[in-house]
């Protein structure tokens, strides 16, 4: 299965080579999604799972903003109108965003500028790599339309990249991090000047896609499915897929490539 000639219905969609990139594109309303652009989401990146030319992707905002959220007159208005059946069908189908987020083997490079709020913020949260800028503003907003801030799985990831406390206060709160802010905090991975955050994450994108990508899949799988292991069955599990990377030509690459003192050039298998 190819998604190079996928065409996005609620959003920018291209593949060049092997990375794909996904611009949530309605910037004259800061790129907020509306229950179609949350279900076409999820849709893809469950298909991304049987796309083995794409390598990796880059998600990120058009019009200097990243994503506020979900649309107040197309989403936010409707669910006060829902039933509760209703209203647990769409935190569920959102949630499960973020399960094919986490569960497709691509690295997810987030590239972030301007406003990152609520289902914003959550789709930067549930990337594999955050770029952000100086400019950027991310805050969890929830708890300002009378919520819980336990949305989309944001009370179990959240903590894990940026620590319990600040989580929480995040979370409990709903203020705005600037840039500076995030990556002293372990949010973002690096900042950049606002014209070379999607530059700087494409080339991490393309970095990562000359790399042993079956390799980079497996860490991705470990690295979410071991929050629930304890020490002992993790090194087990690391082993199994250890062994696994071994098999596979990639490793032999690298072997020969060392031994004739040249650069190794993975194919993924």
């Amino acid at each position: 299965m190819s998604l190079s000639t996928y065409t996005a219905q609620h959003f920018l969609f291209a593949v060049e080579g092997p990375v794909a990139t996904v611009t949530l594109n309605r910037p004259d309303r800061k790129n907020p999604l509306t229950f179609d652009s949350y279900a076409e989401l999820r849709d893809l990146f469950r298909a991304l799972r049987h796309d083995d030319r794409i390598k990796t992707v880059v998600l990120t905002g058009a019009g200097g903003n990243f994503c506020s959220g979900g649309d107040v007159f197309e989403i936010i208005g409707p669910l006060t109108e829902m039933t509760m059946p209703e209203l647990l069908a769409f935190t569920r189908m959102t949630g499960d965003l973020v399960k094919a987020m986490r569960a497709c083997p691509q690295p997810i490079v987030a590239a972030i500028d301007g406003i990152c709020v609520g289902a914003g913020a959550i789709l930067a949260m549930a990337s594999d790599l955050r770029y952000g800028t100086h400019r950027s503003k991310v805050a969890f907003l929830f708890v300002r339309v009378g919520l819980a801030g336990c949305d989309m799985g944001a009370c179990a990831i959240l903590p894990r990249i940026i620590g319990h406390g600040r989580a929480a206060e995040l979370l409990y709160t709903g203020r705005g991090m600037d840039g500076e802010e995030a990556e002293r905090w372990g949010f973002y991975n690096r900042l950049c000047s606002p014209d070379r955050v999607l530059a700087e994450a494409g080339d991490m994108a393309q970095q990562l896609a000359t790399g042993p990508t079956f390799a980079h899949g497996i860490t991705k799988t470990m690295l979410h499915q071991e929050w629930d292991m304890g020490i002992d069955q993790a090194i087990e599990h690391e082993a199994q897929a250890q062994a696994l990377c071994m098999a596979t030509q990639d490793f032999r690459r690298a072997f020969d490539a060392f031994a004739a003192k040249q650069k190794p050039a993975f194919e993924g298998n």
